[in-house]
């Protein structure tokens, strides 16, 4: 007779789980790669009385930035910010052996954006949420390219 295993379900991983679960994916990793080299990356941007109005926040790893939120307030959109942000990013990034950036984005959000600043889409997903599509893209960060 096999082994017997239980499931469960949860909101709120026991932290402990967390670790365990990471630390085996990065022990299976590390039998086919190169360690990640993880290092976090923020950037943030405050105004005159050091209100904060805009930030990324991502992190390195195998040579590629992944930036996971970049916000800009109302006020400050159309300025130029989210653009000298995300380029503060890309340089950090650089600087720590980055070629390539990856990031996600809503049809509502910045598509546009970051097509200007030369990412280009390589998947989507339709109806997340409902009747809006998710795009992920890339761009190289080598000057060559």
């Amino acid at each position: 007779m096999g082994a017997v295993y239980s499931i469960s379900i949860t909101d709120q991983p026991d932290p402990a789980d967390v670790h365990a679960i990471e630390a085996g994916l990065t022990a299976f990793n590390l039998l086919h790669a190169p360690p990640e080299n993880y290092q976090p990356l923020g950037a943030v941007v405050r105004d005159a009385g050091n209100r904060l109005v805009g930030g990324a926040v991502g992190n390195t790893w195998w040579g590629w930035l992944r930036i996971d939120i970049l916000w800009v307030d109302e006020a400050a959109r159309g300025t130029g910010l989210g653009k000298r942000l995300l380029q503060a990013a890309e340089e950090e990034a650089v600087r720590r052996g980055c070629h390539h950036v990856f990031l996600d984005t809503m049809s509502f959000q910045a598509l546009p954006f970051y097509l200007r600043l030369g990412y280009t889409v390589f998947g989507q997903l339709d109806d997340l949420p409902v009747g809006h599509s998710r795009y992920f893209l890339q761009k190289s960060l080598r000057a060559a390219e």
